[in-house]
C-alpha cells in the first residue's frame, strides 16, 4: 500500500481502479524539402483544420462545462492566428528548407520555453497552451487521428492518472466514467483542476504517482490531499464508510433548503452565491442562495473577442436580474488586469500586474469603457434588484470619481428617456489602504464586501498565483482577521452592512468566527451555500 500526497484541487472521496492516460510519444523528424511554398501551404491547411477542431471542442465544452471554462479553446484559436507564432514557422520552413512538422515543433518548443521563463504566472500558463496547439497541428500534418487513450475502460468508472492533461484532452473524456483526477504535474489553477471543480469530482495535482499503476485499485482523498494505491482491506473498508458518510452528509444538507440562515442567537446572515456567468444561475437556485453576492462581470469580456456592447451586457445583467426574481444581485464592475488579461484591451506588459493597471484604475482611466458598462447596469436595474460594486478601491477620491461618472450616466439616460432605478452602491475592500480608511469610505457607500483573496495577498506581500509561496500564504493570519474585524466595525459605525465575497467566506473553520465578528453577509460558491448555512444555524 502506497500513500502519496498531492495538492488538493477539489475535495471528495473516490474509490476505483486507476486508468493511466498516456500520450503517444511523437518523434518529429527533420526532413529536407524542395518546395517551401508548397510546404507552407500544407502547414496553413493543417492550421485551418486545427482551428475547425478547436471550434468543435469549444461548442462541446460550452454544453458540458459552461462558457467560462470553454473559453480556453477560444484562446487556442487566437494563438493559431498569432502572427509571431505563424511568422516563426514560415521562416523556419523557408530559411532552413525543412518540413512543416519540424518547423511547428521547433516554434512550439521555443515559444513554450519563452512563456515558461516569464515572471508573470498568467503568461507561464500559456506555455502548456502553446504545446497543445503545436501538437494538434503536428498530428494533423502527420495524418494521425486525435484520441485520448481510455481503451479497456469504456463501461467502467475509473480514477484518471496522467502526467498532465491538456484542455483538449480533458474535455474529450467521458465525464460519466471519471471518478477523480490525479496528475503528476500542474497547479490548483490548471485547466484540469478547474474542470474537476466544475464537475464536482475529487482532484489532486502535483502528485508524485509512480509509473505503471494502470489498473491498480486506488483511493483518492480530496479532503486530505492523498492518493492511496493498492489499499489493504482495512483501509478500503474505512474509506467506503467515509464515502457513505459523505453521501449522507450531502443528503442532509439538502434538507436545509428553504430554511432561513439564522444563528442560535437570532441574527440573520444574508447567504449569497458567487457566479461568473448566466449559466451559473441554475446552481444558485438549486442550492437555495438568498441572492448573488458577486457576479464577476469581467467574464463577459473574457469570453468575447471585442469590447462587449451596451446591449450585449444589458441582456446578461437583465437575465440574471429576472431569474433571481427580486433577490439581491450584486454585480462587480470590470475587474480586468493582473491574472485576467484580454488581448483587445491592449494592456502593456507589467513587471507586477497585481499592483498595476487593473480594475477600477482602468475604468477611471478609460471612462468610455466604464460608462458603457454602467449604462447597461442601470438599464437592467428595471428588471430586478441590482446593486453595483466597485473592485480594487484604495482611496476616497476614487469612490467620489466613480460616483461622479455614475451621475453623468444617469443624466444621459434621463435625457434619452431611458428608465432606471437608483441602485445600492458598494465597494470591495481588498487593499490594506481601504481597511485603514474604511471609516471614511463608509460615508460614501451603502455596503462593503471584503475580497479576502486579494486582501490576504496584499497584506502578507505574497503573490497568490505563485505555487512556491503556498506555505507562506496564510488566509488565517491574525493580521488578515484583524483587518476583517476593522472593516465590519467601521461599516456598522456608519450604519451600513459588511460582507465577505472571497474564498475565506466558504471556510467552514471560520464561519463561527465571522458570526462573532458581526458579519452581515457571506457570498460563496453555489456548492458551499448549504454547508455554510448548516454552520451558521449551529453558530
Amino acid at each position: 500500500m502506497q500513500n502519496i500526497t498531492g495538492k488538493i484541487a477539489f475535495g471528495g472521496i473516490a474509490i476505483g481502479k486507476i486508468k493511466e492516460i498516456s500520450k503517444e510519444n511523437n518523434v518529429v523528424r527533420r526532413v529536407k524539402i524542395e518546395d517551401a511554398k508548397a510546404e507552407i501551404a500544407r502547414f496553413e491547411a493543417a492550421r485551418d483544420q486545427a482551428a475547425e477542431e478547436l471550434k468543435g471542442l469549444y461548442n462541446k465544452a460550452v454544453k458540458e462545462v459552461g462558457e467560462a471554462n470553454a473559453a480556453i479553446f477560444e484562446v487556442h484559436q487566437m494563438m493559431l492566428e498569432d502572427e509571431d507564432y505563424l511568422d516563426s514557422i514560415r521562416n523556419i520552413i523557408e530559411a532552413q528548407s525543412v518540413n512543416a512538422e519540424f518547423a511547428v515543433a521547433t516554434t512550439g518548443d521555443n515559444f513554450a520555453r519563452m512563456f515558461a521563463d516569464m515572471d508573470d504566472d498568467y503568461m507561464k500558463e500559456r506555455s502548456a497552451d502553446v504545446k497543445d496547439i503545436s501538437e494538434r497541428v503536428i498530428r494533423i500534418l502527420s495524418q494521425k487521428e486525435e484520441k485520448v487513450d481510455t481503451s479497456g475502460a469504456e463501461k467502467e468508472k475509473y480514477i484518471i492518472v496522467a502526467d498532465d492533461l491538456a484542455p483538449s484532452e480533458t474535455i474529450q473524456l467521458d465525464r460519466e466514467t471519471v471518478l477523480a483526477f490525479v496528475t503528476r504535474h500542474g497547479s490548483t489553477n490548471s485547466h484540469t483542476a478547474i474542470l474537476a471543480r466544475t464537475m464536482n469530482i475529487p482532484a489532486l495535482v502535483s502528485t508524485a504517482v509512480p509509473q505503471e499503476v494502470n489498473g491498480k485499485m486506488a483511493i483518492v482523498d480530496g479532503f486530505k490531499g492523498s492518493v492511496i494505491i493498492d489499499p489493504d482491506e482495512e483501509t478500503l473498508r474505512e474509506y467506503e464508510k467515509k464515502q457513505q458518510d459523505e453521501k449522507k452528509r450531502q443528503e442532509l444538507l439538502q434538507q436545509l433548503k428553504g430554511k432561513p440562515t439564522v444563528t442560535k442567537e437570532g441574527k440573520e446572515i444574508k447567504l449569497y452565491a458567487n457566479i461568473g456567468e448566466v449559466k451559473d444561475l441554475g446552481a444558485v437556485l438549486q442550492n437555495d442562495a438568498a441572492g448573488i453576492g458577486l457576479f464577476r462581470s469581467e467574464f463577459l469580456y473574457l469570453q468575447s473577442d471585442h469590447f462587449p456592447t451596451e446591449d450585449e451586457q444589458f441582456q446578461s445583467y437583465k437575465t440574471v436580474a429576472e431569474v433571481m426574481a427580486g433577490k439581491k444581485v450584486i454585480i462587480r464592475t470590470l475587474d480586468i488586469g493582473a491574472d485576467k488579461q484580454i488581448d483587445y484591451f491592449g494592456l502593456e506588459h507589467e513587471d507586477n500586474p497585481a499592483l498595476g493597471y487593473r480594475a477600477v484604475r482602468i475604468c477611471l482611466d478609460q471612462p468610455d469603457i466604464f460608462k458603457t458598462q454602467l449604462r447597461a447596469l442601470f438599464r437592467a436595474s428595471m428588471f430586478g434588484n441590482i446593486s453595483i460594486m466597485i473592485p480594487m478601491i484604495a482611496s476616497v477620491w476614487e469612490v467620489k470619481k466613480v460616483k461622479e461618472i455614475m451621475e453623468e450616466v444617469k443624466a444621459e439616460l434621463t435625457s434619452e428617456s431611458i428608465p432606471f432605478k437608483n441602485v445600492e452602491f458598494g465597494i470591495m475592500i481588498e487593499t490594506p489602504a481601504a481597511v485603514m480608511i474604511a471609516d471614511e469610505l463608509a460615508k460614501e457607500v451603502n455596503f462593503f464586501s471584503i475580497g479576502t483573496n486579494d486582501l490576504t495577498q496584499y497584506t502578507l506581500a505574497i503573490d497568490r498565483q505563485n505555487a512556491k509561496l503556498d506555505q507562506f500564504y496564510d488566509s488565517h493570519h491574525p493580521a488578515v482577521l484583524k483587518m476583517i474585524q476593522m472593516v465590519i466595525d467601521s461599516a456598522h459605525k456608519a450604519g451600513i452592512w459588511a460582507g465577505i465575497c472571497g474564498e475565506l467566506g466558504a471556510d467552514l473553520t471560520l464561519t463561527e468566527t465571522f458570526v462573532k465578528m458581526g458579519i452581515d453577509e457571506l457570498s460563496v460558491s453555489p456548492a458551499m451555500v448549504l454547508p455554510v448555512r448548516d454552520k451558521i444555524l449551529n453558530a
